[in-house]
C-alpha cells in the first residue's frame, strides 16, 4: 500500500460539553497523523455545539463539523451514518464524546489492518476508566476488559456472534473500534430504528456475519464509566431487556430477509432472547468461559482493593506490551 491510508475519526455528540473537550485532545494527540475528524451534533442544546464549531474553525484541515438538518435530534444511527457517508478515509474509528484514546491507538490498528486484508474491523481491550473522577476510591476501580479471545487473533464469521449473542464474552466499546470504510457501507452502516442503545451491536452483527475481525490484546482506549451514559440510563429506566429483545427480533427478521440459515447463530438468538424473558431462571446456569470472565474480572478488583494505592497506581502505569508494533 502505498503511503499512509486516511482514518476518518467520527464522533457523534449530544449535550457533551462536558467531556467532548478532552476526546478532541486525545485524537489530535494520536502519534498516527494523517486522520479526518468529523464532529457531529445530534441536536446539542449545550455548549458542546460551539465547542465543536470552534474545532471545526481553528482546523478546517483536519476537523469538519457536521449536523442534521434544522439541528434536529436524529440519534446516534442516523448521526453515524451521516458521519460514514461524508468519510473520505479508507478506515473509519469511531470515539464516544465521553471516552478517550491512548496517543497509539491510530497507528496501532492501522498497522494490524494494513496486515490483516481479511479484517473488516479491528478491536482490543479497553479499560473501564472510573479513575477520570475525583473520588479516590474509584482509583482502585480501573479496569481492562478482557476480549475473552486468544489475543491477536482473527476470527471468522459468526464466532464472534454467536459468543456475544450467548453473553460468552464482552460486547467491544465502540470507541475501541477500527473499521473498513466499503465494509461498513455494503452491510448498510447502521440501522436507524435504533437511536441511542444497541446501535453497535447491530453494527456488529450484521459485520460479523459477513467478514473476519481481528482480536487484538492490546489497550488503547478508556472508556469513561458515569451515570449519564446512554447504557447507564437505560438499566436505570428498565429499558435495557426491551431493548436487547428489539434487538433480537431485529437481527432475526435481517437474517431472514438475507436468506442467512446458519444453525448456530439461529440457536444463539433463541437462547438469547430465553434469557431475556426468564433472566432469573439463566442465572442459574451461566455460561461457564463467560463465567470464568466474571471471577477473574472480581478477582483482580479484590486484589486492588489489598494493594496499596500508590503501589497499584505504579502498576497501572506500566505499559501493556503484548502488541508492540506500529506505524512510523
Amino acid at each position: 500500500m502505498r503511503g499512509k491510508p486516511l482514518v476518518t475519526v467520527i464522533i457523534v455528540f449530544l449535550n457533551a460539553e462536558k467531556f467532548i473537550d478532552e476526546a478532541i485532545a486525545s485524537v489530535f494527540a494520536q502519534s498516527y497523523s494523517r486522520w479526518e475528524l468529523l464532529l457531529v451534533d445530534d441536536g446539542s442544546t449545550d455548549r458542546s455545539t460551539a465547542i465543536a464549531r470552534r474545532y471545526a474553525q481553528r482546523h478546517p484541515d483536519k476537523v469538519r463539523y457536521l449536523e442534521h438538518s434544522g439541528h434536529r435530534n436524529r440519534g446516534i444511527s442516523a448521526s453515524q451514518n451521516l458521519a460514514i457517508n461524508t468519510a473520505k478515509g479508507q478506515y473509519i474509528a469511531f470515539l464516544d464524546s465521553d471516552d478517550i484514546w491512548f496517543p497509539e491507538k491510530l497507528a496501532a490498528q492501522v498497522f494490524i489492518l494494513n496486515a490483516q486484508p481479511e479484517a473488516a474491523m479491528v478491536y482490543g481491550e479497553p479499560q473501564y476508566w472510573y479513575s477520570w473522577s475525583e473520588n479516590l476510591e474509584n482509583h482502585r476501580r480501573d479496569l481492562i476488559i478482557q476480549s475473552g479471545v486468544q489475543p491477536d487473533s482473527l476470527v471468522r464469521p459468526p464466532w464472534l456472534l454467536v459468543r456475544f449473542l450467548r453473553d460468552a464474552m464482552p460486547i467491544p466499546c465502540p470507541s475501541d473500534v477500527m473499521v473498513r470504510r466499503h465494509a461498513a457501507l455494503e452491510i448498510g452502516a447502521f440501522e436507524e430504528s435504533f437511536r441511542r442503545i444497541f446501535t453497535d451491536q447491530v453494527f456488529y452483527a450484521k459485520l460479523g456475519l459477513r467478514w473476519p475481525v481481528f482480536v487484538a490484546g492490546q489497550n488503547w482506549t478508556r472508556y469513561r464509566k458515569h451515570p449519564d451514559s446512554a447504557v447507564a440510563v437505560a438499566k436505570k429506566s428498565g429499558q435495557l431487556r426491551r431493548a436487547r429483545l428489539s434487538y433480537l427480533n431485529w437481527l432475526e427478521r435481517y437474517m431472514d430477509h438475507h436468506s442467512i440459515t446458519d444453525p448456530a447463530v439461529r440457536d444463539a438468538i433463541r437462547n438469547a432472547r430465553f434469557r431475556c424473558l426468564v433472566p432469573g431462571l439463566f442465572r442459574l446456569r451461566p455460561h461457564v468461559k463467560y463465567r470464568a470472565l466474571l471471577i477473574n474480572e472480581w478477582l483482580r478488583r479484590l486484589v486492588r482493593r489489598l494493594v496499596p494505592l500508590a503501589v497499584y497506581e505504579v502498576l497501572r502505569a506500566q505499559p501493556s506490551k503484548r502488541f508492540g508494533s506500529r506505524v512510523e
